[in-house]
């Protein structure tokens, strides 16, 4: 974890993400301005920015990078932030309306810390609460295939790799995906094709989960 923090805090202010949010999708499940979210990974404030811009205004973000946060309270005015340590949220239970994870699962390698932000999520949800999932699928090509068989023994799973600036991240199966949510009422899932942060494209998926 302190790897990929000290990775988050050198990409602060440089890196772009990429994966789109769809504000459309998030708003069929989430349509009132007064719902309270929370933005997971929320990074430079990207996506709390387009919900800003779109009225909403009980917004809160939180990251591993207190950098990443700095950034994020300068983008997006009024949103309350806070860090992520050991992997806990530093938010009470039963919080939030609707929480995102945009593109996180794909910053974390092992499946028990991914299975912990999870829950995490669902402690700050409120019941009926919804989770916007979204991020990348395995890929098919000669390029990430090679790179997935390169590293799987250094990481013990098929779809983690080390990127060239030193990143390491990950692609998912779509079973996976759906035994992290199985504690959760699946209301929409769909494939896409998504442009990565180094500039390629990849698989992956958009999904809304909801806490029964």
């Amino acid at each position: 974890m302190s790897h990929a923090k000290d990775y988050w805090d050198s990409a602060a202010g440089i890196k772009e993400f990429t994966i789109p949010f769809d504000a459309s999708l998030f708003s069929r499940f989430i349509p009132s301005s007064g719902s309270s979210i929370l933005d997971i990974g929320c990074g430079y404030g990207r996506t709390l920015k387009e919900l800003h811009d779109k009225s909403y205004r009980h917004l809160s973000g939180a990251d591993i990078s207190q950098k990443m946060l700095d950034l994020a309270r300068e983008n997006v005015p009024g949103i309350t932030c806070g860090l992520i340590e050991n992997e806990t949220l530093p938010f009470e239970d039963n919080s939030f309306d609707a929480v995102i994870i945009l593109a996180v699962l794909t910053c974390i390698a092992s499946d028990e810390e991914q299975k912990k932000l999870i829950s995490e999520a669902g402690r700050v949800l409120k019941t009926d609460g919804i989770i916007y999932l979204c991020d990348f699928l395995l890929n098919s090509d000669g390029r990430n295939i090679a790179r997935y068989e390169k590293y799987r023994q250094e990481f013990g799973s098929y779809g983690v790799f080390r990127t060239d600036c030193g990143g390491v991240l990950r692609h998912h199966t779509e079973e996976h995906i759906a035994g992290l949510c199985s504690g959760f009422e699946i209301l929409h899932f769909e494939k896409n094709i998504f442009r990565t942060m180094n500039g390629h494209t990849s698989n992956g998926f958009s999904s809304i989960c909801r806490k029964s």
